[in-house]
């Protein structure tokens, strides 16, 4: 396991400079994705925040090979590259050992990109696929997407007199990719760099695929104060909303349990998105969150072969 000394000391793939907002989680968690590598990168990165802000012609943060795709086809553009990087390997074209990431947002990832990952997963490439979950289409104004939490205000699922927020629970998209029976899965945040760095060099070692969920909040879309970017995610494991786990080989573990009971409420408090929520008429919607927060992390708990709480 590196230490932080060491991580700082690597010379970064994604460079500073970039675009991206003051708070964002993106960069935070690309680089620390990036940084539990060893090998030259290809990467490839589907259309949303972190690609807009990072390759503004004619500049780019990249200090490797990179692919810009369009929303859909992240993961079947890197794995086409990565079959054709075995095709010249075994002609004695290529010589160096290479890896092959694909970066997406949640809209890139659990809806449009859905068939395109799923697809790439299924056939074994050796590649690292890394959903960067906003909870939202952030790059093309706040829309709702499969992640986005139940309740939550935005732009296509507005609070009002009609509909208190988005009315659907988010898709468990990790345990949907721990179903494809891949050999590496994992959820992670990027306010516990152990974590995500050793769950990072896990998806990079695996022979075929790998797929890290990793919690990247946004401030426009989520409207926290910037600086509490790190309370924010820590809240939001620590009212096992976004549990830290992993599946290797088909193999539940969890990673870190709270201590104590934290309401998701607390969690909610600090986003603006969910404002509305804790007037008196949609109290009922906290409740009814919790309850389904409760149930998944039951069924986690199951599927890891750990004790429920009393």
């Amino acid at each position: 396991m590196a230490t932080l000394k060491e991580l700082s000391q690597k010379k970064e793939v994604l460079t500073g400079g970039h675009r991206l907002c003051a708070g964002c989680g993106h960069g935070i968690a690309t680089r620390m994705v990036l940084n539990a590598v060893e090998d030259p990168l290809v990467v490839s990165v589907a259309t949303g925040c972190l690609e807009v802000a990072t390759t503004i012609y004619p500049y780019t943060a990249w200090r490797c090979s990179f692919i810009h795709n369009a929303f859909e086809n992240a993961a079947a553009t890197i794995s086409g590259v990565e079959v054709a990087y075995r095709a010249l390997k075994r002609k004695g074209k290529i010589e160096k050992d290479m890896k092959f990431v694909a970066f997406g947002g949640d809209g890139g990832t659990y809806d449009i990109g859905f068939q395109s990952l799923s697809g790439a997963m299924e056939r074994g490439h050796n590649i690292v696929y890394v959903c960067l979950d906003n909870g939202a289409y952030m790059n093309t104004g706040i829309q709702r997407s499969s992640a986005t939490p139940f309740g939550a205000d935005t732009t296509t699922s507005p609070a009002g007199k009609v509909i208190p927020g988005k009315q659907q629970f988010r898709k468990d998209l990790t345990a949907v990719m721990a179903d494809h029976n891949i050999p590496y899965v994992a959820q992670a945040s990027p306010h516990n760099w152990k974590d995500l760095h050793e769950k990072a060099r896990k998806a990079f070692e695996v022979d075929g695929p790998a797929f890290l969920n990793i919690l990247s909040p946004c401030p426009r879309g989520w409207r926290y104060n910037t600086p509490d970017i790190s309370q924010v995610l820590k809240l939001a494991v620590e009212s096992r909303y976004w549990p830290l786990f992993e599946v290797e080989n088909g193999k539940w573990k969890l990673n870190h349990r709270p201590k104590k009971y934290v309401p998701v409420e607390e969690w909610l408090k600090l986003q603006g998105r969910f404002r509305h929520l804790f007037k008196e008429e949609n109290r009922h919607l906290i409740d009814k969150l919790q309850k389904e927060v409760d149930r998944r992390w039951d069924i986690l708990l199951e599927r890891c072969g750990e004790k429920k709480e009393e």
